[in-house]
């Protein structure tokens, strides 16, 4: 009878432990972080492996909130940081290998401000647009960090007046080699700048209307459909919101939407991390493919990195597909985490 007791509690004990381990939750009993499970999101043809903080700084440098990242042509991974207060280095541009290993930093003209990242090719050369929303600047640098150009509050719409905030927070490029700027965090309108980075329009502005955004943290072309159109992530409106290339409203996208912060595209799929706590995939028509580590609701954006879930995000600010098919992605917690989600 004894014997059949302990094998009953060792069963029972086991299953327990397994139980536990595919939540991603360290049971109570300990079991060390070698013994835990891989932690998979996703169904079907959609299914990734979830790795927290898989990028490796040195100890001179401690993410602040981890808003921005991009991936150059040799593979190279950028990620834009606000700056711990209690890192060394003022740095907050972290640049990695495709395999997460730490290369360089720069940037230290963007501690406090580092946000929106976006890479474009121009010819034969790479280049960043960081989007600085402490010092409210758009600023052009190479991949090491030579600034080429850097843009304030544009004066020629005439909206910016009786001191009427611009806080840019994204970037996304046209095909003729322009760019719209999203101002997100300032008064709301979007910003077309043609390839020699002269102001040709302005858009948007605060509203719930159709046309009108609340918010617009993010955009990139859609390039999906007959013709390229601009998504913005109409984030406090809860939507995504089209526009054609020159400003008109043409649509809305809500299925799955709750506080979409941006979005990038790998063929037929749109990606939008969402602040509310969760990664969502949408097909071609806009509807949801998967909602990945939903977190929501979430409390733990202070909380101390034990306190972290394993497979649960707490607000995603921006994520890529990487050239391989993998997701990063960046959040907006005061200590950073950059989780690579790898396709099963």
């Amino acid at each position: 009878m004894a014997n059949d007791l302990t094998r009953r509690q060792f069963i029972t004990t086991t299953g327990i432990a397994a139980a536990t381990l595919a939540v991603g939750r360290m049971p109570a009993f300990g079991v060390t972080e070698k013994q835990t499970a891989p932690i998979i999101l996703g169904t079907g043809s959609n299914k990734y492996e979830c790795h927290h903080d898989w990028l490796t700084l040195p100890d001179n440098i401690k993410f602040g909130d981890t808003q921005g990242v991009a991936q150059d042509a040799k593979g190279h991974i950028y990620i834009s940081h606000t700056v711990h207060p209690t890192s060394q280095s003022s740095d907050a541009i972290a640049v990695f290998d495709q395999h997460g290993k730490f290369i360089k930093s720069w940037g230290s003209r963007f501690k406090g401000g580092g946000h929106g990242l976006a890479l474009r090719k121009e010819g034969h050369q790479e280049f960043l647009y960081h989007c600085d929303t402490a010092h409210r600047q758009v600023v052009k640098t190479t991949l090491d960090g030579e600034v080429l150009w850097e843009k304030g509050t544009p004066e020629e719409p005439g909206v910016y007046k009786n001191g009427a905030a611009f806080v840019p927070t994204n970037v996304a490029f046209c095909p003729d080699g322009g760019f719209f700027i999203s101002d997100g965090y300032g008064s709301g309108f979007i910003h077309k700048y043609d390839k020699n980075a002269v102001w040709e329009k302005t858009f948007g502005g605060s509203g719930t209307e159709e046309g009108k955004v609340q918010c617009p943290h993010g955009l990139w072309l859609d390039a999906r459909g007959h013709e390229p159109l601009l998504v913005v992530s109409d984030r406090e409106n809860h939507r995504l919101q089209y526009f054609s290339l020159d400003g008109k409203f043409v649509k809305f996208a809500t299925d799955g939407m709750r506080r979409p912060c941006n979005n990038f595209f790998r063929h037929d799929t749109m990606l939008v991390p969402d602040l509310r706590s969760v990664v969502t995939l949408l097909d071609k028509d806009n509807k949801v493919i998967e909602m990945l580590g939903d977190g929501d609701p979430s409390a733990l954006r202070d909380a101390p990195r034990e306190k972290f879930i394993n497979g649960k995000f707490i607000h995603p600010h921006d994520a890529i597909f990487l050239h391989n098919g993998d997701i990063l992605v960046a959040e907006w917690v005061p200590i950073g985490r950059v989780t690579l989600l790898k396709k099963v």
